[in-house]
């Protein structure tokens, strides 16, 4: 079954030092990370094989900044892909809704075509339309997968006005809440299956997405965070279905989570 509209299909980490960053994901997550063939491009590929019994899936990539996107303010940043029917009519539907574009439409030889953007509250994404008709795995919706993203969390200074973006631009909706007390109300996202939440945000800062990806061994995991240079800024801690969560910083500056 093909990704349909709205789907997140894809991860990518752009990092300063993407050897660096191999040797330290490959260790706390443990995917399998390999060079890929993208327009002679520096591209690390993740692997990730679910069970005994799974085949091994793709599920993103990192990428190397280079100096002058340094130059230019790019920081080390987890980014998401999301499935849509046409780019171009998407980033339309996006500026015309406050959102902005920091690389304009184009396409990447037997990949597809993506664009990176911004919403409103200026978390980053990439929209795609992917070439490859097969249902991508990187976001494990159906069961839990080992070295999938399990979970994709918005922190946005104004959670209603983020909702009504996303709904307008990709169908997601509210699926219940959550009392975080002094913290706010957690706002479940729908898009037919548990997608993630909305998560308002502490201050005025500009919103962005955390990605949770699941480990096999969670406290091994938490080791090998400290032990490669991270550091976890929230957690180790239980959430009401019984796993386990924390938020880190990989030793590059990017933000990411960990759930098992």
């Amino acid at each position: 079954m093909a990704n349909k509209h709205g789907d997140f299909v894809w991860y990518e980490l752009l990092t300063p030092d993407a050897d660096a960053a191999q040797r330290f994901y490959g260790e706390v997550v443990g995917w399998q990370i390999a060079r890929g063939d993208l327009s002679g491009l520096d591209y690390r590929v993740l692997s990730a094989q679910a069970a005994e019994s799974d085949a091994s899936h793709q599920i993103g990539g990192i990428m190397p900044l280079t100096p002058a996107m340094i130059d230019g303010g790019a920081r080390a940043i987890w980014l998401g892909y999301i499935e849509v029917d046409d780019v171009d009519q998407a980033v339309t539907r996006l500026q015309n809704a406050g959102g902005r574009v920091l690389m304009t439409a184009a396409d990447l030889p037997g990949v597809g075509r993506i664009a990176l953007v911004a919403d409103p509250q200026g978390a980053l994404f990439y929209l795609m339309h992917s070439l490859d008709a097969q249902d991508s795995l990187a976001f494990a919706h159906d069961l839990p997968r080992p070295g999938h993203c399990a979970w994709n969390e918005l922190t946005t200074p104004d959670a209603k006005a983020s909702l009504a973006f996303y709904n307008a631009q990709f169908g997601w909706v509210k699926d219940g809440q959550m009392d975080q007390g002094p913290n706010g109300t957690y706002e479940f996202l729908r898009h037919g299956y548990g997608l993630g939440a909305l998560n308002p945000s502490p201050d005025a800062a500009p919103a962005q997405w955390t990605y949770y990806f699941r480990v096999a061994d969670f406290d091994t995991a938490v080791e090998r965070i400290g032990a490669g240079g991270g550091q976890i800024g929230m957690g180790p801690v239980t959430i009401p279905d019984g796993d386990r969560i924390l938020h880190a910083v990989d030793p590059q500056g990017a933000r990411f989570a960990l759930i098992g």
